[in-house]
């Protein structure tokens, strides 16, 4: 199916308006249907738009008129509910003097069943619509004397001390004790939940079995209000009715407290009504699954653990769906879209056993070009549609609400679209299915748990599919896909500009391994929202030091995974966490943490430039070349002071080559030194992947490549004639002074690079017995790339020097160098917690 018609339909399926007949064939082409797409690569155009004049100012007041609008809907929907539960009551009398009789319809044992509690949620909801109602008229309309005074002349503006009064007039507004009272008194509803099946059963039961009930129950019609028709219902939709508003309470009240300023006095009232709501629809979710447990042949008994939205792929077409994870199988449904007044459905999809079922997870590094095209232009438009948002807040809200839902589509799309984290799953009958989800983070949560309940040796004993699929609706935890821009909460503080994540190293793994960090962000979907380091060497205690950038937007929590990369796939998640981000505590400086993830810790610097977000990329950012430039530019951009190519290198050789017979002398295939050459220029964490599995001459290759076609030589040319006078130094202290001294002048890069080199080419010479490279052949390969003298003409005024002179004042410096015992120890990486003494944590 088209992935737009799968959001249309979800949004559908949830009671979404969508605009079906003037977006269904345009949105793919244009979501702006008065825009045209050369209008999204330009400047903002208004003309377009039918928005007044002047757009309100944005503040506490926007939030306000917000959160006036939010109470009067709730007011509408309690008015409709009030009718609802009107219409189920209004056959109560009538069944009940009718069970007197020679032929009653019910029982009147079976009519106290079927209208267990109805009146109590009937007067509960009764008292809090009146007090809700009467708040708000008291608010719209006040007594005379006590509103804003307006002027005679409606052509003059108001004074300033009357907009003032206007603006925060709706601090007035007291309902926090309203609802708190309403939720104190919810406890009715669980009465009437333990008792909706037997009361469905009755009325299904009676509905096949006599017709006089049956014309009662398919004919029952309630008001929505003076000016609307009635809406039809069965008995049986109705019943469902409080169920659905038990569930409805806690959202409404979250939408309610994100509306609601931290400072209003309603705020802590309406965060206890909050809580209260929640821990009860906690137990009503857990009771419910008691109802519906099957007992499994080896004592336990099913239940729901886990469910939410996963891509599902199904002959190379992608499907958002619902899934549920029980104690014994996983099951795969769809929301099927039903109309207005009737229980959500969820239709059967798959389902797969748990009992020894296979997990293996992969990243695909690459989508398709015709996909990163789709999803590229549903972000420029997210983009473009976002800002007009931003800039026109309230000023029309038809319009307002018509572009969110464009939003919400659109975000759907890339819900679907954008996932590469496949989840594989293989169960032991043969079938087997791939998932895909946005987040790592998010796919190993499922992993987690799946994994823990095959472990346990489950025995599936077969569905009921019809029946696991009808309680979906009633059982699942998660009610909408997680749209961040339905979801995200109005008022709180995020990042919005460029975050950037320095990931130093790692520490507490049980047994070495190739490593590498993930990290992720939340907020909206116009721009990637995770990176990767390159794997580190096979270790117990990997270094990275490799700083990635992301470009957030309403990002309020980053989360770090670290990963062990194994050589015949299927890589390992060693440990996870999730931190919230505090954008004060980064503005003015980088902050240095230690973050456990179970028992490994990674350590890293965060910090954050707020910005205006330029429009998404249509490609990610190119890396910058490395090979032939400047040893001083790449430092700088990769935000070292070893570059990662010669760490990489140094480290791979360490790994796998200190006892290769001519290493550094032997050189490696030329066809592999240009492939990992290419490999740099372009992606490091590509370019390390291919060095872990290069022959170990064409990484010393590769290395030896970079010194020798670097602009400048690692040790600057002007310090050339200076480094071979010392060498006519007779006493070998002195002449150690005076090298380390010029050393000393060299830029850093240049310096602690040169430094880095050579403790490694000791290491290396202390093999030489194995390798045959001792101090000697190692200056003679590296000097003439580390070294080079001035070239005549370009500056230089001093005495020339020729070939014969010049090798062997590169090869005697190098040597030197080796020679020495109390070298300086190399600093790999910059510091980014330069004011670590006063550095407050993150968590």
């Amino acid at each position: 199916m088209d992935v737009y018609q799968e959001a249309v339909d979800y949004l559908g399926a949830l009671h979404i308006p969508v605009e079906v007949e003037a977006d269904i064939d345009v949105l793919e082409e244009d979501v702006f249907q008065e825009e045209s797409v050369s209008c999204l690569l330009s400047p903002l155009h208004t003309e377009s738009v039918d928005l007044p004049d002047t757009p309100t100012l944005h503040g506490p007041e926007e939030l306000l008129d917000r959160r006036l609008v939010v109470l009067k809907g709730i007011l509408e929907s309690e008015e409709v509910y009030l009718n609802e539960l009107e219409t189920l009551l209004m056959p109560m009398k009538a069944l009940r003097a009718s069970a007197g009789t020679s032929q009653p319809v019910l029982s009147s044992q079976q009519v106290q069943t079927v209208f267990y509690q109805v009146p109590e949620l009937r007067d509960m909801h009764q008292s809090f619509y009146a007090g809700l109602k009467a708040r708000l008229s008291a608010h719209t309309h006040p007594e005379p004397g006590q509103g804003p005074q307006v002027e005679q002349d409606s052509g003059e503006k108001r004074s300033s001390d009357e907009e003032t009064q206007t603006r925060h007039k709706g601090f007035e507004l007291m309902v926090g004790d309203v609802f708190l009272k309403m939720v104190n008194q919810i406890g009715v509803y669980r009465g009437y939940i333990d008792n909706y099946e037997k009361a469905v059963e009755i009325v299904v039961k009676c509905t096949q079995s006599d017709l006089r009930f049956r014309t009662l129950a398919q004919s029952m019609r309630s008001n929505n209000g003076s000016d609307k028709p009635k809406t039809k219902y069965t008995f049986e939709a109705l019943l469902y009715k409080p169920l659905d508003r038990v569930t409805k309470t806690t959202l409404v009240l979250r939408d309610l407290l994100q509306t609601t300023p931290a400072d209003h006095e309603d705020h802590s009232a309406l965060q206890e009504a909050l809580r209260l709501s929640r821990s009860f629809l906690s137990g009503v979710n857990e009771s419910s699954q008691c109802k519906r447990e099957v007992t499994l042949s080896h004592g336990m008994r099913r239940k729901l653990i886990r469910d939410g939205f996963v891509v599902d792929v199904c002959e190379g077409e992608r499907g958002l769906r619902h899934f549920f994870l029980y104690t014994d199988l996983l099951l795969c449904t769809k929301l099927k879209a039903v109309a207005k007044g009737k229980q959500g459905q969820y239709r059967f999809c798959w389902y797969l056993p748990l009992a020894g079922l296979r997990l293996h997870w992969s990243t695909e590094q690459e989508r398709p070009p015709d996909t990163q095209l789709r999803m590229h232009t549903i972000r420029t438009k997210m983009y473009y549609l976002r800002q007009q948002l931003r800039q026109y807040a309230g000023t029309s809200k038809g319009w307002a609400a018509r572009s969110r839902k464009k939003l919400e589509q659109m975000e759907l799309m890339l819900l679907t679209l954008s996932p590469v984290h496949r989840l594989e799953l293989h169960s032991c009958s043969g079938k087997s299915h791939s998932l895909l989800l946005p987040s790592l983070y998010e796919l190993e949560e499922w992993r987690e748990e799946i994994y823990k309940l095959t472990r346990d040796n489950v025995e599936t004993v077969p569905p009921d599919l019809l029946t696991l699929t009808s309680a979906c609706a009633k059982l699942r935890m998660t009610q909408q896909p997680p749209l961040h821009s339905r979801n995200a909460a109005e008022g709180q503080v995020s990042l919005c500009g460029t975050l950037s994540v320095a990931v130093h190293s790692a520490c507490g793994l049980q047994q070495p391994a190739s490593a590498y960090v993930c990290v992720e962000v939340d907020g909206h979907e116009c721009y990637d929202k995770q990176a990767q380091t390159h794997s580190s060497v096979h270790s117990l205690s990997p270094h990275w030091d490799q700083e990635l950038c992301l470009q957030v937007d309403e990002a309020r929590t980053l989360r770090v995974l670290c990963v062990s990369q194994s050589e015949g796939g299927g890589d390992t998640v060693l440990g996870k966490t999730s931190v919230q981000l505090d954008s004060a505590a980064l503005q003015t400086r980088w902050r240095r943490e230690t973050l456990p993830l179970g028992q490994v810790e990674v350590t890293l610097s965060l910090k954050y430039s707020p910005h205006p977000l330029d429009p998404p990329s249509s490609s990610p950012p190119q890396q910058q070349p490395i090979f032939c430039v400047p040893i001083g530019t790449v430092a700088q951009q990769e935000g070292v002071l070893v570059p990662h190519v010669v760490r990489c290198c140094v480290e791979e050789v360490e790994r796998r080559g200190m006892e290769e017979v001519g290493i550094y002398r032997i050189s490696g295939a030329a066809s592999d030194i240009s492939a990992l050459k290419t490999a740099f220029n372009s992606n490091l964490r590509e370019a390390v992947a291919k060095l872990r599995k290069a022959e170990v001459n064409a990484v010393s290759g590769v290395l030896k490549l970079y010194f020798r076609e670097l602009p400048e030589p690692l040790v600057p040319t002007e310090l050339f004639q200076s480094l071979a006078r010392t060498l006519d130094i007779q006493d070998m202290e002195s002449r150690l002074v005076s090298m380390l001294s010029l050393l000393q002048s060299c830029p850093d890069t240049n310096r602690h690079t040169f430094l880095y080199l050579l403790h490694h080419l000791q290491r290396v010479s202390e093999r030489q017995e194995v390798n045959k490279m001792s101090l000697l052949n190692l200056a003679t390969v590296f000097g003439p790339s580390l070294l080079r003298p001035p070239v005549a003409g370009l500056g230089h005024c001093g005495p020339t020097v020729d070939i014969s002179q010049e090798v062997v004042i590169q090869v005697q410096v190098v040597f030197f160098f080796l020679q020495c015992n109390n070298l300086p120890a190399a600093q790999t990486s910059v510091p980014h917690d330069t004011d670590a003494e006063d550095d407050p944590s993150l968590m």
